[in-house]
């Protein structure tokens, strides 16, 4: 039996992994993919976690990320506000930071099962485990299972997680490009009904990726057809679709993103990364939330395998540590998605916000976090 059994290898499950496995605890990760992997996100990662990455002995600076330290926002029409970033943040491809904290865990004794789709768990009370089905009939045991598998998947199904029984109306896509833009500056910029970021990531290469609606995309048929339709309305990414280089044939695409609230705990799992709550892209860092709580989850794991905490308490104390660490985050997010993506409104709050720089350093502040 293993001591945890990791669903998902993104950041979340990856950093779970190498604190359990520094703490000396055996680890398994089930990713359902093969390293090095492209996933739908934004791909700019604040300074909080740092510390952290730097006690586990992964700091990104290997991987000669882009130094970020300011933020540009554009309304529908284009017009922009540029305000510093307080703690800054970096900027590197998920196919590259992935893979590196992928090897590491290896080399640390972590074991993965690649290419698993992990099809139920089930949790025995009498026996105080779980045991994980994978889709090729396996089924592994586990003292505790963290569920870490990103956005939305066919395990929510069979939670019967409420969320995953409804519809909801937004889709993700990503490019990376190449576009003569400063390196220091994250830029987000509105259309109708969506958002778009672009940064820079590492090897002189920028991440661009959006939010829109199926409405968007039904209407116009095809991604490139809205791009040149409703995105390019607004000046700022018209020049970005026109004169940037991109460099891969297809985006990357994901259906279904839902930011309806979650609960961090479902039948005895823990829930880590997006798979306990997805915040707005317009509010960016869902990368460091990830981390953080994956970084919350190690530790009270911990406790829990050396017998300081029972079941129960680890789970309440998982419940109140996520909400305390996310809960404020994710409503000033909802709130915040109501008001962009409107082009009425955001134009008068970008309009409004160019003349009040502490109302969006607030805002800032509201939806990241402090160095841990």
């Amino acid at each position: 039996m293993q001591n945890v059994l990791i669903v998902g290898g993104g950041l979340a499950g990856l950093t779970a992994a190498l604190d359990l496995a520094d703490r000396g605890h055996a680890v398994t990760v089930i990713e359902r993919k093969s390293y090095p992997f492209h996933k739908v996100c934004g791909e700019y990662v604040s300074n909080e976690v740092l510390p952290y990455l730097h006690r586990l002995g992964v700091a990104p600076d290997a991987l000669a990320p882009a130094s970020l330290t300011h933020f540009l926002l554009s309304s529908p029409a284009g017009r922009t506000l540029t305000a510093p970033l307080d703690l800054g943040g970096f900027g590197v491809s998920r196919y590259t930071l992935d893979h590196f904290l992928y090897q590491r865990a290896l080399a640390r004794g972590v074991q993965f099962e690649l290419l698993a789709t992990v099809t139920d768990v089930q949790f025995d009370a009498a026996r105080d485990n779980h045991t994980v089905q994978l889709a090729d009939g396996r089924a592994l045991p586990a003292r505790l299972v963290l569920g870490a598998y990103g956005k939305r998947a066919a395990l929510d199904r069979q939670l019967q997680r409420p969320f995953f029984q409804q519809r909801s109306p937004y889709l993700g896509v990503k490019y990376h490009l190449r576009y003569d833009m400063p390196r220091h500056l994250i830029a987000l910029h509105n259309f109708a009904d969506g958002y778009a970021g672009i940064s820079a990531i590492e090897d002189d290469k920028l991440c661009f990726c959006y939010l829109t609606t199926r409405r968007n995309l039904k209407a116009a048929g095809t991604i490139p057809a809205m791009e040149a339709q409703v995105l390019a309305r607004n000046p700022q990414l018209r020049a970005i679709l026109q004169e940037a280089e991109f460099l891969y044939p297809q985006p990357e695409v994901i259906n279904e993103i839902s930011f309806a609230p979650k609960s961090p705990v479902e039948n005895h799992v823990l829930m880590c990364g997006d798979a306990a709550g997805l915040i707005t892209p317009l509010c960016g860092n869902g990368m460091a939330m990830a981390i953080h709580g994956a970084a919350l989850a190690a530790r009270l794991t911990h406790d829990f395998l050396t017998k300081s905490i029972a079941r129960p308490e680890l789970e309440a104390r998982y419940r109140h540590g996520w909400q305390q660490l996310f809960g404020t985050r994710l409503r000033v997010g909802r709130a915040v998605q109501g008001l962009f993506g409107h082009p009425v409104l955001s134009e008068a709050l970008v309009g409004g916000m160019r003349h009040w720089p502490a109302g969006v350093q607030l805002l800032m502040r509201r939806t990241h976090g402090k160095a841990f």
